[in-house]
């Protein structure tokens, strides 16, 4: 607003710049030049304040204009955060421990690496006098670091080296390609698939040593395997093409290890069911029964003669055929048949195996010649039962509590009793001198019985106990038979 003395001045010169128009029209008064004067001043603050308008406009544009850009600049820096995240996340491993072993998985869980072990202290005592028994001792049976894991999501590998009873062996070394679930092909060396307690994990079995049908199937073996599960895995298969194992024995007795002597190679296959799996009676859900079956034709040398020797759980030898330069020797087609079972309901569990081995043979007497078919049967039945009431199954189980003296808790504990017997073929002793077998030294057949009390300190570690005796039919001068074995057997048993 212009001061009043301004006013006076603007409208003396005003009036000054008028006095030549007088004489045309009349001068204007004082009031007429202030109303002039001040519309005037309303005029220039109009515009003023329209310039201020503008130029605040401008100032408000363009700190419109540079927020926005610290948005966007803001909004590509969360933007590359996020993305860096989802590297980073896509990138680091997951670690894990737990009881069943330590693993190192992708984040998106189609790799990883898992680190096992198992570890077997056994003791062997016997207390009948025997110079063919083994003698007492305490010995690392399995010290076996397993590595496993999976490539791809569907390839499944597992090497496990074992470097128990002095010596290094490698028992698995295979790849598993999971294609889907009923079809699936492993390739190296694995378990043949044929018996119900060879295919039970170590740290699974029951007594310290197995039944004696598994002395009749093949351990591991060298080979081609096409397997899976029908019918929501309630019917597993399982079909190999193998080097052919002997009999209780894996491909790394072949001399050399792990190379066959032979051209022909042995097919074996296995059936499972577990008809009751989806049942609604859950005491039948435990039940399963199977078959396998092996075939192959092979033929032996007199310094590998392919043919088995059999023992006793203490591993004291009661059954070979004769050997040195004329040994009799594998020579001909070797059939397996092997038909399973096994039931787990609650506490109580039961397994039970038979199995028969059709072994051609041959043998050089000088000029004679002699060859046969050697039928061979072995059978077994187990029962354990969980005094503390824990579940049993055919593969691991975890125990209601673990040993603690601080918390005055005993872990699991288990009975088991178990029957079974191996017989030879009797027309292995006939001949005389010229008989496969020696009726002198080798018992035609073995019968045992034993019982056992195992203890679970927690999932991972056990101790178990077993007293077996085994009688012989057989086996002694002039055919009469060997004297009773009598054996305590225990195991302290680490596996994760």
């Amino acid at each position: 607003m212009t001061d009043p003395a301004t006013r006076w001045h603007i409208a003396a010169v005003a009036a000054a710049s008028l006095l030549p128009l007088s004489a045309a029209r009349a001068e204007p008064t004082i009031a007429d030049l202030l109303q002039r004067i001040e519309e005037q001043d309303q005029k220039i603050l109009a515009l003023q304040r329209k310039l201020d308008g503008q130029g605040q406009q401008e100032q408000q544009d363009q700190k419109q204009e540079e927020q926005d850009q610290k948005v966007l600049v803001l909004e590509r820096k969360l933007e590359i955060q996020e993305e860096a995240n989802k590297t980073a996340l896509a990138s680091t491993p997951v670690v894990k421990a737990s009881p069943r072993g330590f693993s190192i998985q992708s984040a998106d869980g189609q790799n990883q690496v898992k680190f096992r072990s198992v570890l077997h202290v056994d003791g062997r005592f016997l207390t009948n006098d025997d110079p063919r028994n083994p003698p007492d001792t305490w010995q690392v049976t399995r010290a076996r670091p397993i590595l496993e894991g999976t490539l791809g999501g569907i390839y499944d590998f597992r090497f496990t080296p074992d470097f128990g009873q002095g010596r290094t062996v490698i028992q698995d070394a295979y790849v598993t390609a999971r294609f889907r679930p009923d079809f699936q092909v492993t390739a190296g060396k694995f378990k043949s698939p044929v018996g119900l307690e060879r295919l039970q994990s170590a740290n699974d079995i029951r007594l310290v040593a197995r039944a004696f049908p598994t002395q009749l199937a093949p351990n591991r073996d060298i080979g081609l395997q096409v397997g899976g599960g029908l019918f929501g895995e309630r019917l597993s298969y399982a079909v190999a093409y193998l080097n052919g194992s002997n009999n209780g024995s894996s491909s790394e007795s072949f001399n050399p290890a792990d190379q066959d002597p032979n051209s022909d190679k042995e097919w074996a296959g296995r059936l499972f069911a577990l008809p009751f799996a989806e049942s609604d009676t859950f005491a039948l859900r435990g039940l399963g029964i199977g078959i396998a079956s092996t075939y192959t034709d092979q033929e032996g040398a007199t310094t590998q003669t392919l043919l088995p020797t059999y023992r006793t759980s203490a591993q004291a030898p009661f059954f070979q055929y004769r050997t040195g330069a004329t040994a009799t020797i594998a020579d001909g087609s070797r059939v397996r048949l092997a038909p399973q079972l096994y039931y787990y309901g609650g506490s109580l569990g039961l397994m039970g195996e038979y199995t028969k081995d059709s072994q051609d043979v041959s043998r050089f007497v000088g000029a004679a010649y002699r060859e046969d078919t050697m039928d061979t049967y072995a059978w077994q039945l187990t029962a354990s039962y969980f005094l503390t009431g824990e579940e049993q199954a055919y593969r691991g189980f975890k125990p209601n509590s673990l040993f603690s003296l601080a918390n005055g808790t005993w872990g699991a504990w288990e009975l088991v009793a178990r029957y079974h017997v191996l017989d030879t073929d009797n027309a292995a002793f006939e001949g005389g001198a010229a008989s496969f077998a020696d009726p002198n030294t080798q018992a035609s057949k073995a019968s045992a019985w034993a019982l056992g009390v195992n203890w679970y300190l927690n999932e991972n570690l056990k101790w178990v106990l077993n007293y077996e005796q085994t009688s012989f039919d057989g086996g002694d001068a002039g055919g009469t038979d060997r004297d009773d074995e009598k054996a305590v057997l225990t195991r302290f048993a680490l596996g994760f």
